[in-house]
């Protein structure tokens, strides 16, 4: 009996050990706000390392070359702190990009001289455009420390790239969007497609784009520093 009553007390305290452990981790469980965002930005990110390649290789003007380049490092660095980040909350990320990026993608394949220059900076304005409305939702509305600390330091590199853009487009004589609204779409759903198909900003005026949540909402384009 003394056997038996030993055993149940230690049953007891395994239990009562593992109970906080369980609660602890469902404590750290990311919300949805969170967990799209880093599933987003993971996106976002493999979109722009092969885009960046892409105008390394492709680009007929040096400034596209020069910011294919920068894009490609930045958005490496920034993917591999979004690639630990997911891990450690148990976030699964995409495999590729959305198949709006990689319809972009087979654009920028199959484009060449100028006409490939023009629809890099077209595609880069309205992805940063909407990678920088994602990233301040995610500010404002993300619940893990972790995930809004790292959208907190991903904001200013992805203004820097926007703000690089709109002086290559205006070099090249790009129109670039203007600020149309202030709403910040939050991501969920679809994930927003950088330089998407479907109501991308082209030259010659500004259109609606799909927001990161997979509604149309009309682009604002960030504030420039």
């Amino acid at each position: 009996m003394l056997g038996i009553k030993r055993l149940g007390l230690l049953a007891a305290l395994v239990l009562v050990g593992i109970a906080p452990a369980a609660a602890a981790q469902a404590a750290v469980q990311p919300s949805q706000q969170d967990t799209q965002y880093l599933q987003a930005l993971h996106q976002v990110n493999l979109f722009e390392i092969t885009a960046g390649d892409l105008a390394q290789q492709k680009g007929q003007n040096q400034g596209v070359k020069d910011l294919g380049d920068r894009f490609r490092t930045d958005h490496t660095q920034l993917d591999q702190t979004v690639q630990q980040t997911a891990s450690q909350l148990g976030v699964q990320l995409p495999a590729e990009p959305t198949a709006d990026q990689q319809s972009v993608l087979d654009q920028l394949n199959n484009a060449s001289g100028e006409e490939f220059d023009r629809l890099w900076v077209t595609s880069e304005l309205a992805g940063h455009v909407q990678a920088i409305q994602a990233t301040q939702t995610e500010i404002s509305q993300g619940s893990d420390q972790t995930v809004v600390q790292l959208a907190q330091t991903a904001l200013p590199t992805l203004q820097a790239h926007y703000d690089a853009l709109v002086q290559l487009a205006e070099q090249l004589g790009i129109p670039v969007p203007q600020a149309s609204g202030t709403a910040t779409p939050s991501p969920g759903g679809t994930t927003p497609a950088p330089g998407g198909t479907t109501g991308t900003p082209a030259p010659g005026g500004t259109t609606e784009s799909p927001a990161p949540g997979g509604t149309t909402t009309e682009t604002p384009a960030p504030t420039q520093s």
